[in-house]
């Protein structure tokens, strides 16, 4: 047993709905911080220990400013303790906007008259990897509507004619998948394609809200979304990804609702979510913007770096819907992925216009930077750009990748790895300007690391990454 899951109104079990929205306000209205109990819930975090929902509620109500830039503070120790200086880059790739849902802030929902319908065709598929390829990329997240055509089986050939797609040294050795819940037997059938992470979003934990926004269609079922990783954990499926869609509920509200999210996880299944995604609600092709929540700025960049103290362990995702300005400042703040050289038009790369058609997109993105650009910006700031993915093919998922995430050994593969995959990277890809300026990183992080067994083996794969190996990692 990893963990040690708090036990709450609702009991955890297996397939069943577990949120109590008055446990969840009981909690938040009664957490009163004060600067002893917030630093103690820091210093418990630092010790890399997940927090329950009450601790994370005397940080989500501290207002203090000197308190607020120690939890920041604390979230970007803990970050760089447990995964180190590296930052994981991925690219979404759309296959279809068709949708049978109704969800009033999404530019795919089925009343939306003026959105362009297309599923890329394996053909497609392909054009559209080999420009992400072309441009370094190593790792994907697939992207479905909720359709009757994006059954499991459609979504396993999409994920198996990505992974058969190579051009040059270029390959995509990690295929995550954003689509509709499943059935176990339907999550299975995926699992046999090689996937990844399996990411669903609850959207919001309220359900009264959750229902308001989805008037129509499968996904108004709130308990069906809410058990939906449940049944992937069922089908062997045990990287899963959860997030909340910010702006259509009370903000304090949802990241306790993650962290019951991520209990329910432990008490059942014993892992934690692979990764949290805590994107905000952005324009889209007509949506209804009435009855929305909005999170300010300061509000959003102080729940990531709860979210990091919350949950140690797990990964933390920042996409190019948040514009260039805030994903730069609040990188530091617990972020682990982020996505770059972004286009979420359905073909979009291939098209490589400047210019965004919301009548094609899900909704609008805000950091149009390519993915040199935001690899040239990340080595400035002395971060590693990473593309590996070599737990996956290690065998390092769910409860076995934990085990060395929790106390955070995961950083001993984590910067050799990342050092590996931004060599690949600069040899094939970079400008000229951007591979100096890599090498000399690599430089100084070689000499940082401690393990001289580990640095002379890092040496010896740099050396043949550079005479012309690939795919080579810890």
């Amino acid at each position: 047993m990893l963990y040690s899951p708090q036990k709450y109104k609702i009991e955890d079990k297996p397939m069943e709905a577990f949120i109590d929205e008055k446990e969840i306000w009981d909690i938040l209205q009664s957490s009163k911080p004060d600067k002893y109990s917030v630093r103690d819930v820091i210093s418990k975090s630092l010790s890399k220990n997940r927090l329950s929902l009450s601790e994370t509620a005397l940080l989500i109500n501290c207002n203090d400013p000197e308190l607020i830039e120690e939890i920041k503070h604390g979230a970007k120790k803990l970050k760089e303790e447990i995964y180190g200086k590296r930052i994981v880059l991925f690219a979404p790739l759309y296959i279809g906007n068709h949708c049978i849902n109704n969800c009033k802030y999404c530019g795919f929902r089925t009343s939306n008259l003026k959105q362009e319908r297309k599923t890329l065709s394996t053909d497609e598929i392909r054009s559209q990897v080999e420009v992400l390829e072309n441009n370094g990329q190593k790792r994907l997240i697939l992207v479905f509507g909720e359709h009757p055509q994006y059954n499991a089986e459609f979504i396993a050939n999409a994920v198996k004619t990505v992974y058969s797609t190579k051009i040059g040294n270029g390959e995509i050795r990690r295929v995550n998948i954003n689509a509709a819940p499943l059935s176990i037997e339907d999550f299975r059938t995926v699992k046999k394609a090689g996937i990844g992470t399996y990411q669903i979003f609850q959207e919001t934990y309220h359900k009264k809200t959750y229902e308001y926004f989805h008037p129509s269609g499968p996904k108004k079922n709130y308990e069906w979304r809410l058990t939906s990783l449940d049944r992937a954990q069922e089908a062997g499926i045990d990287d899963v990804g959860i997030g909340v869609l910010f702006g259509l509920y009370d903000w304090r509200f949802e990241v306790l609702g993650l962290i019951r999210h991520v209990n329910h996880f432990e008490a059942v299944y014993n892992v934690g979510p692979h990764t949290i995604s805590f994107p905000r609600l952005q324009n889209a092709s007509g949506i209804e913007k009435d009855k929305i929540n909005p999170v300010n700025n300061d509000d959003f960049t102080k729940m990531i770096a709860i979210l990091r103290l919350a949950v140690p362990y797990t990964g933390l995702i920042l996409t190019a819907r948040e514009p260039a300005r805030i994903r730069d400042e609040i990188l530091s703040f617990g972020v682990s992925q982020i996505d770059g050289g972004t286009n979420i038009e359905i073909e979009g790369y291939t098209r490589q216009s400047n210019t965004q058609n919301l009548n094609k997109e899900q909704f609008q993105i805000n950091d149009n930077r390519s993915l040199n650009q935001i690899i040239n910006e990340l080595i400035d700031k002395d971060y590693i750009p990473s593309f590996c993915t070599s737990c996956y093919r290690k065998g390092r998922t769910g409860e076995h990748f934990m085990e060395f995430s929790i106390p955070g050994f995961i950083k001993n593969f984590c910067t050799p790895n990342a050092i590996l995959t931004l060599a690949e990277y600069l040899e094939d890809y970079a400008t000229p300007d951007t591979k100096i300026k890599g090498y000399n990183l690599i430089n100084k992080e070689i000499n940082l690391i401690e393990n001289k067994n580990i640095r002379e083996n890092l040496i010896k794969r740099l050396n043949l990454i550079k005479r012309g190996s690939r795919d080579l990692y810890f």
